[in-house]
């Protein structure tokens, strides 16, 4: 098989699809495959060159797709694998490439596998998985699940417990079978050789597990099984036995991981992975570390983090940059203000983003300022996390119901799971029925064809944004210096080569605000690339500025 190139992505724009959200093709009121190839020129006129496809794969659908119950086969409710074949021939005449999700620290409790695992002791497969007998008849650690409860789930039939550090359909796998990393080289295999471009790797640094297993006595358990003793060596024997080989691009989803270890993961040999995403600045709005709190973001914070990682990865690994995924709530409601300034904010955390070094990635809807939908009941919920943590809230922390729904309504994963708004028609043109969960209500404004009529949309500034990544060498090859990093509301850095120095300023705040850049900066030879404000554009680059409501503005400058 033909070796592809793995260079383009370094100056690449990836677009996320979360299928069961994002078009139905037909009447029942889920996204599928048809769906996505229906909408493919929309996305080749956006300029992204490719698309991460969350998973489509057989599925109860108890975690949306993320418990797969059969890896080599399409989940009927998105469509077929000759739909799947389809949209990888359409893409491919588009020049988009197809980046698969694989789930492999876990699969679902209906695999063939677990179900020969469960309740026989003697099953060949019951080494795939994690098992420990129980410590004075509870479970072996005090583990918690990332969704909520304990990590461990007793099977009666033989009295012994197994590990899964998500829903407990979520059994995780035991990578110390080398049987089970044989299987998980078939299943990659055979993805690349339909002639997928790359995959996206859900939660690999939690692959490796401790040998011994102990309580924690500080935290959750996490601390013993992120990064774990093997997980790197488990990695480049993968890399080198199917990513390699098929010239694949990978980037691996990273859960409470270290800059250290990310540098590794990433790093410019390619043994193990191409990039990395981790989720340290979106915590900036954690209360003391808490998610399912209501709380605003701590600005500097958010500063220092993206400098942090920005300069730790600079020419020592590579970055995944994302504000929203499936997993996030919309960021033109998290950070922007989504009410009077959603289409100024929206733009401004776009470029704020864009401009750093790594590869950008847009989720669906992000690219027309869609915005978290403001629920109110817990029966417009679908989460399984967000529903099982409404519960303890109520039920175990005491919190009203109603200040338990606001914080469902700032910190659910749902925020963003809701159907793409591509018109004003019923439905916003996702489906012809009734959709899973709720369209949000601000669809006859917000939808992709008045954003693609409108010159100065969202879409249009995304579109730029990508456009800019191919043409200015700066933004994939520059340093990153932050010019203000104590600033209470600027975010300014400054993305800086041999030839060229960009200066990105971001006004994160409605109020407006007076700036002069270092005097380092040769303004004089500089010219503005992009701003969220037209007669900025029409300005001569000065010192000193007046920025409005979450202004942004973009200078290169030549040396």
């Amino acid at each position: 098989m033909k070796k592809r190139s793995i260079d383009w992505w370094r100056s690449a724009t990836i677009y996320q699809i979360y299928p069961k959200s994002f078009c139905d093709s037909g009447s029942r009121g889920t996204g599928d495959i048809q769906g996505i190839i229906s909408q493919l020129d929309y996305l080749e006129l956006l300029g992204v060159e490719a698309l991460w496809l969350t998973p489509v794969y057989s599925s109860p659908m108890i975690d949306n797709g993320y418990d797969i119950s059969d890896y080599y086969n399409i989940n009927p409710d998105f469509g077929s694998m000759a739909d799947f074949d389809l949209l990888l021939a359409e893409m491919k005449k588009r020049d988009i490439r197809l980046i698969m999700d694989i789930v492999v620290n876990h699969t679902s409790t209906e695999h063939a596998w677990f179900q020969s695992a469960l309740g026989d002791k003697k099953s060949p497969y019951r080494d795939y998985y994690i098992w420990k007998d129980p410590i004075n008849g509870q479970a072996p650690t005090n583990w918690a699940s990332k969704f909520g409860g304990s990590a461990w789930q007793l099977d009666e039939a033989t009295d012994q417990y197994y590990l899964h550090l998500f829903a407990k359909e979520q059994a995780d796998l035991n990578w110390e079978n080398p049987q089970v990393r044989e299987e998980v080289k078939k299943i990659i295999s055979f993805w690349a050789e339909k002639g997928v471009d790359g995959f996206r790797l859900d939660v690999i640094n939690l692959i490796s597990k401790p040998a011994e297993y102990e309580h924690d006595d500080i935290g959750d358990g996490r601390r013993f099984y992120t990064d774990g003793p093997n997980v790197h060596r488990y990695l480049q024997e993968i890399s080198k036995s199917v990513f390699q080989k098929y010239g694949c691009v990978t980037v691996g989803e990273m859960s409470s991981t270290t800059l250290e270890h990310c540098q590794q993961y990433s790093a410019k040999d390619g043994k193990e992975l191409s990039m990395v995403f981790n989720f340290h600045h979106l915590k900036i709005d954690y209360e003391n570390g808490e998610k399912w709190s209501k709380t605003a973001f701590n600005f500097i914070e958010l500063k220092s983090i993206f400098n942090y990682w920005q300069q730790g990865l600079h020419n020592d690994g590579w970055a995944a940059l994302f504000w929203c995924n499936h997993d996030q709530p919309r960021i033109v409601s998290r950070l922007g203000c989504d009410q009077h300034y959603r289409v100024e904010s929206a733009k401004m955390l776009a470029s704020a983003l864009h401009m750093m070094q790594g590869t950008p990635y847009i989720y669906q809807g992000e690219e027309i300022g869609m915005t978290n939908p403001g629920y109110t009941s817990i029966e417009q919920y679908r989460d399984v996390e967000s529903i099982n943590n409404y519960s303890i809230l109520v039920n175990e922390k005491g919190i009203e119901p109603a200040l338990a729904l606001d914080i469902l309504a700032q910190k659910s994963r749902d925020n963003s799971r809701t159907p793409m708004q591509w018109n004003s028609s019923k439905n916003a043109g996702f489906s012809k029925v009734t959709p899973w969960i709720s369209v949000a209500d601000n669809y006859l404004e917000i939808n992709a064809k008045q954003a693609v009529s409108n010159p100065n949309s969202v879409f249009h500034h995304y579109r730029k944004l990508i456009s800019l990544r191919k043409e200015i060498a700066v933004i994939s090859s520059g340093d990153f210096t932050d010019l203000q990093p104590k600033h209470a509301q600027l975010f300014c850095y400054q993305r800086k080569s041999a030839t060229q120095t960009l200066i990105a300023i971001n006004n994160f705040y409605s109020q407006v605000v007076h700036y002069t850049l270092p005097e380092s900066v040769d303004v004089a030879r500089g010219a503005y690339l992009l701003s969220n404000y037209e007669d900025c554009m029409q300005q001569l680059p000065t010192q000193h500025m007046v920025l409005k409501a979450y202004e942004s503005r973009i200078l290169l400058i030549e040396h």
